[in-house]
Parts: structure tokens; sequence; C-alpha cells
């Protein structure tokens, strides 16, 4: 059995250690918001949180997350209110949508250890976030947008 807390919630699973987190969140759990992009680490799609640090849950062996806490596009805000999901629509952001659930939880990331980013902290941290509709210019003001909410009491 492993065990870990998926946004906020225990769940304990007989799985076999060497899974990919990814397909234990989509598969066993049913959270189907992280997505399969390329299997190796490479696109971001798959990006969730394990306490609090962006990761690549491809290449995450779900054993890795025993006893942790995984946090997935689902466990940003119940309601579509945290400011990055609220910044991401009011800057029409998606195009297909395919590669957003990634890029959120790498945003979230980067706003938790840098509130205030510039734009070459954000090209930094959405280094290795593929977007194939080229949605990078609306990524980058969405995040300065969510930022801005976050200073002035925006904040989840």
């Amino acid at each position: 059995m492993i065990g870990f807390s998926v946004n906020g919630r225990r769940v304990d699973l007989d799985v076999d250690p060497s899974t990919p987190l990814l397909w234990v969140i989509r598969e066993q759990l049913g959270l189907t918001g992280t997505k399969f992009g390329c299997g190796m680490a490479q696109c971001g799609a798959c990006t969730v949180h394990i306490n609090g640090e962006a990761v690549r849950s491809c290449v995450t062996l779900v054993s890795q997350a025993t006893g942790q806490s995984v946090t997935t596009i689902e466990g940003l805000s119940p309601d579509l209110t945290h400011p990055l999901q609220r910044a991401w629509v009011e800057e029409d952001v998606p195009q297909c949508g395919y590669c957003q659930s990634g890029q959120l939880m790498s945003a979230a990331a980067l706003l938790r250890d840098h509130p205030h980013p510039m734009d070459d902290d954000i090209d930094a941290a959405m280094t290795g976030n593929i977007c194939r509709c080229g949605t990078y210019p609306r990524i980058r003001r969405a995040i300065h947008r969510a930022a801005d909410m976050m200073a002035k009491g925006g904040a989840r």
C-alpha cells in the first residue's frame, strides 16, 4: 500500500511502486486534469506539485509520493477562483488547452517563490512547458495579472 495526500484528501492505494504518478492520478484517482504529453518530462503537461514543488508526474514514481502532499490542477482551487485561473480566463490564454494544467501548476510554483516576477523570471520558470499553440505572450501576461491580483489580496 502506498499512502499520500492528493488535493488535501488522504489516499491509500495498492499499486506497483514503480508506476508513474501520472497514471495513478489519472487512472486510479480519476483526476484527469493532469495530462500525458511526452512521457519524458520534456513538455510539462503532466506537472503537479509534491509538497509545493513542481514535478513532472510522468517520470515521478508513485513511491516517491509516499507520505507526501500532492496537488493537481483540480486542487489549485475547487471553484476556479485561484488568481492564476481567473487571470488565465481574463487573458484568454488557452487555445487548444491541452498544456494549460501543466502551465498553471508551473506558474503557481513560480508565484509562490517569486510573488512579483519579472519577464525573465517567468521565462525561466516556464521553460520546459511547451505550448504547441504558441500562447506564450498570453501566458506571461496572465502570470503578471495573477501576481497583481495576489498582491492586492486575491491570493488563495
